[in-house]
């Protein structure tokens, strides 16, 4: 068995389709298809299920994919540690996050990491947090921050902050003028809303309602928050959203907190525990710990 052999395989694994993993790995059909088989061969078990329009891993093929993430990071880690002897860290790591505070919290870390770790690269994705979620458990990230509630199973999970619910408030709004820097979201919600599309998110907010089971006045649903100021801006509703939102300094919209109830928005950062992260992600995650442990954000 070699090294290819094992990589053909986790090709094939990831896609689900022999030609599609072949175009992955730049290679022709048939001799990906001849590898496999071969592999199969040495190992005395069919790894794949071969079905007319579709292919599916057999118990033999997840225990054997098991090892093989471990060969395979096995091999990486060697790679980059005979690397760092002479140089330092190396590697890149993938990084997927919320909008909101997420990305702050991310260009923070980086920051510090990097004036011990110079050579450490990063690839950042942005998306709302099912999106982060699904990246995470497909293995294209190996570090992640969403905001709660989420309902991400197999991960771990760090809480990383926190910030209050605001309303942004059209100033022809008559709440806009009502003193003070705070809002009763009971007032709030006889108006029409601008809110997060997330389904979590809807149920959340409707559990704020002083009346079990009240209806609110939903006019937009956003997946992207920095949108919502704009229609604010055009007095299409008031938008409820994390503090982080509020991305404008315009003076025809009014920011104001939200109390009765007085509630938070928290983000913790995940990485998925069937996953092995790579020497540059450990060393990442060890200096985000500690950031924690110092006591500081």
């Amino acid at each position: 068995m070699e090294l290819r052999h094992i990589r053909y395989f986790m090709a094939v694994t990831e896609e689900m389709n022999f030609t599609r993993a072949a175009e992955k790995l730049n290679i022709a059909q048939p001799p990906l298809s001849r590898q496999i088989r071969d592999l199969e061969q040495e190992l005395g078990v069919t790894l794949f299920e071969r079905k007319p329009h579709a292919l599916q891993l057999t118990d033999e093929g997840q225990v054997f994919r098991q090892y093989a993430v471990r060969i395979l990071d096995l091999v990486s880690r060697s790679a980059e540690d005979v690397k760092e002897v002479e140089n330092g860290l190396h590697g890149t790591i993938y990084l997927a996050s919320v909008e909101g505070h997420a990305p702050t919290l991310f260009s923070r870390w980086i920051a510090g990491f990097q004036r011990e770790n110079p050579h450490v690269c990063y690839n950042l994705w942005n998306g709302n947090s099912d999106d982060v979620i699904n990246r995470l458990s497909k293995g294209l990230c190996e570090l992640a921050i969403i905001m709660e509630p989420h309902n991400a199973e197999g991960v771990y999970a760090l809480p990383v902050f926190s910030e209050p619910w605001i309303a942004m408030i059209p100033e022809a709004c008559p709440l806009a003028g009502e003193p003070g820097d705070t809002v009763d979201f009971q007032k709030v919600a006889g108006y029409d809303l601008i809110i997060p599309s997330r389904r979590s998110r809807l149920h959340e907010i409707r559990s704020w309602l002083s009346v079990p089971g009240g209806q609110l006045r939903v006019r937009c649903r956003i997946a992207h928050m920095l949108n919502a100021y704009e229609l604010v801006r055009q007095n299409v509703g008031i938008a409820v959203y994390p503090a982080s939102a509020n991305t404008g300094t315009d003076e025809s919209v009014c920011i104001k907190r939200l109390v009765n109830p007085d509630v938070m928005a928290s983000y913790v950062l995940i990485w998925d525990k069937s996953h092995h992260l790579s020497h540059a992600a450990e060393e990442f995650l060890n200096y985000i710990r500690s950031q924690y442990v110092s006591g500081s954000d």
